[in-house]
């Protein structure tokens, strides 16, 4: 017999996965907005506005760790289900 979690309840990866993609948007915003100016012909905006457009990255790789975590935390209850 497998349990399996009911859908509000929260499983391992989740907080990372949610905390990831917040971080993944508000580098995506970020970079929209610094490359407006390459449009708009207006002044740059300084580099430390370029470095905000690497959260895109770090949300991507917070959110793969969250997907990471979830497969193992499945991977351990199917094993503990065999045994």
């Amino acid at each position: 017999m497998t349990v399996t979690p009911h859908c509000d309840e929260a499983r391992p990866g989740d907080g990372l996965v949610r905390a990831g993609g917040i971080v993944f948007i508000v580098g995506a915003v970020a970079t929209l907005v610094t490359m407006a100016p390459l449009f708009l012909h207006i002044d740059p905006f300084p580099s430390y506005a370029w470095a905000v457009c690497m959260l895109m990255g770090v949300g991507f790789a917070v959110s793969a760790a969250g997907v990471l975590r979830s497969a193992a935390a499945q991977r351990r209850a199917a094993r503990a289900s065999q045994a």
